[in-house]
């Protein structure tokens, strides 16, 4: 499996391209090396792409993503109804904001800090969240949909 997955990676993506790798299997455990997941990130970085989709299993996904030149003006705060965000910092750094509420298209009262590369961020569903400044940064993106049992 592991030289399937690195087979997979190698293959360039176009700029700002995203493609779904795989299917996510519901009968055996999945596999990323380190040194895979450095390569398709070096390769994200070099040509602008800015989401290389892992597995994709409908009610969850395990995503990369890279954003650079984020600017408080091009910034994008999203909010998940339903899905639940777990980041894992790879690269880079930047300033994220999450919490507040979005009025009228803007973000108010979030909360900012700064993230790098070794940082785990668990963003509950219903939060608003997103990278607010960055020269460069990139993340492994686990989403997943959250059931209330009540």
């Amino acid at each position: 499996m592991v030289v399937l997955l690195a087979l997979v990676f190698a293959s360039p993506l176009a700029h700002g391209q995203s493609i779904v790798r795989a299917e996510a299997p519901t009968d055996r455990a999945v596999d990323f090396p380190a040194q895979v997941l450095a390569n398709e990130i070096t390769v994200m970085e070099g040509d602008g792409t800015t989401v290389a989709r892992l597995l994709e299993g409908g009610t969850h996904n395990f995503n990369i993503r890279h954003d650079a030149d984020i600017t408080p003006e091009n910034s994008r705060i999203l909010t998940h109804e339903r899905e639940v965000d777990v980041w894992v910092v790879q690269r880079g750094s930047g300033i994220l904001s999450t919490g507040g509420r979005m009025e009228n298209g803007q973000h108010v009262d979030g909360v900012e800090r700064v993230i790098s590369a070794g940082d785990v961020i668990f963003i509950p569903n219903g939060v608003p969240h997103g990278i607010k400044e960055a020269k460069s940064i990139t993340w492994l993106n686990l989403r997943y949909v959250y059931e209330d049992d009540d």
